[in-house]
């Protein structure tokens, strides 16, 4: 039996490990799932990619909700655990960055392996967090926000689509909201932080707070707009592959 065998069937990931040297576990934004890598393929330039499917939502609608960052990060190390026999990163877009965070903090806290990168994606410092303007929303502004968001992936949505989608997104934006860091604690890893050059909430500025959180923490900035990192442009792939 490999390594990672025994977790084949595990809710947590929606592809089983794979041979390949390396891995990228990829932690979604909130209202999204696993699905939000669907576009990206299985593996580049032998990276695993290994996109994280939190409770609550899509396959595991059914499952309870996570709660907060904190008990999200406490519930994925076990899963995670036998994955980690072999070089791998985090990658975080969004309010997804701050699970990722918690979970190298969790990591190290339990004394086992940790990321040799994290990769944070559009998302302020934990410490900033709260300036996110989404949580300043109400039901029907993120409802509208949802409904845009799912034109702009070229769908036009339903009500039925909208409804199970607010479902999430209203369980995600609480744990959002309850987060809370009122200092950085640094982990063990550098720290790469991404910036979209037309991302039109998150200024590069506002990225600036993650600098307190590791010895070693680079900004890049990357062609294209907050969500763009779901079509996996190429000038992305690169980059988080660049560390091997």
């Amino acid at each position: 039996m490999t390594p990672g065998s025994a977790t084949i069937t595990s809710p947590w990931f929606v592809r089983p490990p794979s041979e390949h040297p390396a891995r990228m576990f990829c932690f979604p934004f909130s209202g999204s799932g696993a699905s939000a890598f669907s576009a990206w393929p299985a593996a580049i330039d032998d990276v695993e990619i290994s996109p994280v499917q939190f409770p609550g939502r899509e396959n595991r609608l059914g499952h309870p909700h996570y709660g907060t960052y904190e008990n999200l990060a406490a519930e994925l190390v076990g899963p995670l655990e036998p994955l980690l026999d072999r070089p791998f990163t985090f990658f975080g877009h969004c309010a997804g960055a701050l699970p990722a965070y918690e979970t190298v903090l969790r990591l190290a806290e339990l004394g086992l392996p940790t990321p040799d990168r994290l990769f944070v994606s559009g998302q302020p410092a934990p410490h900033d967090a709260s300036r996110d303007r989404m949580l300043t929303m109400s039901e029907p502004e993120l409802r509208a926000e949802l409904e845009s968001f799912i034109r702009g992936r070229g769908i036009e949505p339903r009500p039925d689509m909208i409804d199970m989608g607010m479902l999430v997104l209203l369980r995600d934006h609480a744990a959002a909201g309850a987060y809370r860091r009122a200092e950085p604690a640094a982990v063990p890893c550098p720290i790469v932080v991404l910036h979209w050059r037309d991302d039109p909430d998150v200024s590069l500025d506002e990225l600036q707070g993650w600098r307190g959180y590791a010895d070693s923490v680079e900004s890049r900035v990357v062609d294209g707009g907050h969500y763009d990192f779901m079509d996996a442009p190429d000038e992305l792939l690169e980059l988080l592959t660049s560390w091997r």
